[in-house]
């Protein structure tokens, strides 16, 4: 499976799972809505570094945002 996309489904999910919209999300990662928007459809290749703020932001962890 393509990175970029299991970890855009698994952001999404998380995302929608904490009831937090894209805007919300954006506001507590430091990203913008439509870098999360463009991560969630898989167009972006987040860094190591990026996954841990996001992870951070959804109350969640790296691996979670990694795991198939």
């Amino acid at each position: 499976m393509d990175m970029r996309k299991l970890v855009g489904r698994n952001v999404r999910a998380v995302r929608q799972a904490r009831g937090m919209t894209q805007e919300q999300l954006a506001e507590a990662s430091g990203f913008s809505q439509q870098y999360i928007s463009d991560l969630e459809r898989g167009r972006r290749n987040p860094t190591v570094v990026s996954l841990y703020e996001l992870a951070q932001a959804l109350s969640s962890t790296p691996v979670d945002l990694l795991s198939p």
